[in-house]
């Protein structure tokens, strides 16, 4: 049995899908679709990537959607949904909502416009350079928890990437106060992020607030394909349980490493990480052996996968 994954900000890179693009129809007419949506020239910011714009939130979430919801629908186009059959869809954070186009639950153009919306309210939610992320390497999240209320630290966990990478957010301030906190209680490396915020913290709750507008307006679909969502890291193909899960998404905590183990413990012994990056397979080896995983990035990989069909 098959789960897919989907990346989430991070994962991004020049003149990714593009051979795709080159190559065939679905995937023009899915650029096409977007672009249409948002008004945005995707194709371009992601093959030119000029003034850096795939590094900047407004654009990075909406072209790592594009990417991945093209490289998908193409492999089902090329390949059929009942040749895959994906039984479980997750995603990194911003990969939720490519998770949510895979299972039906929300259209293309409805995701995208959402999304678009998402880049824009998490990029103006606090004043730029103010608040930021570092990823604490070596330690899982107990650890990291026991340190902040240990010591009274004024960060919180955004994302719980594996047992040996936890993300942290806060006011730069305090990102840079816990650095030596974290080192002189054993931690080995603490990374501190190029990113334009706090992100999954309590400085996105406004942000969210407003984007949970947005969602009430849109039109959900009884999901094909049962979700882990990031936010209570459950299987479920409960429509109400994904959006309340969704409208608490981008204040809270990440559960990455709760939801691979909860994966863990369903009949899924294949994952497929399908967009840019091989960033999702990476983490899910160091928090479980049990799964078969592959990667869809590239045509290249498509035809590898092809053959083991």
């Amino acid at each position: 049995m098959t789960a897919v994954v989907f990346p989430g900000q991070g994962s991004q890179y020049r003149n990714m899908a593009m051979d795709f693009n080159e190559n065939f129809k679905i995937s023009r007419l899915l650029f096409e679709e977007i672009e249409d949506c948002t008004g945005i020239n995707i194709r371009k910011i992601i093959s030119q990537d000029q003034d850096s714009e795939l590094n900047q939130t407004n654009f990075t979430q909406i072209a790592i959607f594009s990417a991945s919801i093209v490289i998908y629908k193409t492999l089902i186009d090329e390949i059929s949904l009942e040749t895959i059959k994906p039984q479980i869809v997750l995603g990194h954070s911003l990969g939720e909502y490519t998770a949510l186009v895979a299972s039906n639950i929300l259209s293309v153009s409805d995701a995208s416009k959402l999304i678009k919306s998402r880049g824009e309210l998490m990029n103006s939610a606090i004043e730029p350079n103010i608040s930021g992320m570092a990823a604490l390497i070596g330690k899982n999240s107990d650890y990291v928890e026991k340190v902040i209320l240990d010591n009274d630290l004024n960060v919180q966990i955004a994302n719980d990437n594996s047992p040996m990478q936890v993300v942290i957010s806060g006011l730069i301030k305090d990102i840079n106060y816990s650095e030596q906190i974290f080192i002189s209680n054993g931690l080995k490396r603490y990374v501190k992020l190029n990113v334009s915020a706090a992100f999954h913290s309590k400085f996105m709750i406004e942000a969210q607030n407003k984007l949970n507008l947005i969602i009430d307006t849109l039109s959900f679909c009884e999901p094909d394909i049962s979700i882990i969502s990031n936010f209570n890291s459950k299987i479920s193909k409960d429509k109400n349980e994904i959006i309340i899960s969704l409208k608490n998404q981008m204040a809270n905590k990440v559960k990455w490493t709760d939801s691979i183990r909860n994966l863990e413990k369903s009949d899924i012994s294949e994952i497929i990480e399908i967009g840019p990056g091989k960033i999702l397979s990476g983490l899910i080896s160091r928090i479980s052996k049990k799964f078969d995983i592959k990667t869809i990035d590239k045509i290249e990989d498509l035809k590898q996968f092809k053959k083991t069909l």
